[in-house]
């Protein structure tokens, strides 16, 4: 196992936060033009609509990749000191964010490109999973580095 991630897992790491973000900022646009084609009228081009769109298939794109470079290159072991059920529960939470990487854009690509209302469904219930595991990520890497002093936010490029 790797003792350090690579720089690149590092950076897309922290690109695939920031279009995570972009996409629930423009997600409004989105869904005024998804409600304007459902309701049979003509798509008028808004550039947060076309940023949405390409913000879904690079967050797709750098998952992919993330997944390639784990896979390839492996991560670093979480800290010894944490509670087994903290790893188990760290693990699980990546888990669920890397399915949820790759079906909550292919989900928005499905239902606009094909026109789908039961897939836009799904795509928004992808969307809340997302923002809730998002919401778990955030406050465990915390928690591991300022309650159990880990040091683990050095593992992503923070106070090295």
């Amino acid at each position: 196992m790797p003792k350090n991630f690579l720089p690149t897992q590092i950076v897309l790491h922290w690109l695939v936060a920031v279009f995570i973000l972009l996409q629930f900022i423009s997600s409004g646009p989105m869904k005024e033009a998804w409600s304007n084609v459902e309701k049979g009228l003509d798509f008028v081009p808004h550039p947060a609509v076309f940023g949405h769109v390409i913000g879904g298939l690079l967050v797709l794109l750098f998952a992919l990749w993330r997944l390639y470079l784990r896979r390839t290159h492996g991560v670093p072991p979480l800290p010894e000191e944490e509670p087994p059920v903290l790893r188990w529960v760290a693990n699980a939470t990546h888990t669920a964010l890397y399915v949820l990487l790759l079906l909550t854009p292919l989900s928005g690509a499905v239902a606009w490109f094909g026109s789908l209302e039961t897939v836009a469904f799904a795509h928004e219930v992808l969307k809340s999973l997302l923002l809730l595991f998002v919401l778990l990520h955030i406050p465990g890497g915390l928690y591991q580095q300022f309650v159990l002093k880990t040091n683990i936010l050095a593992r992503m490029g923070i106070g090295r």
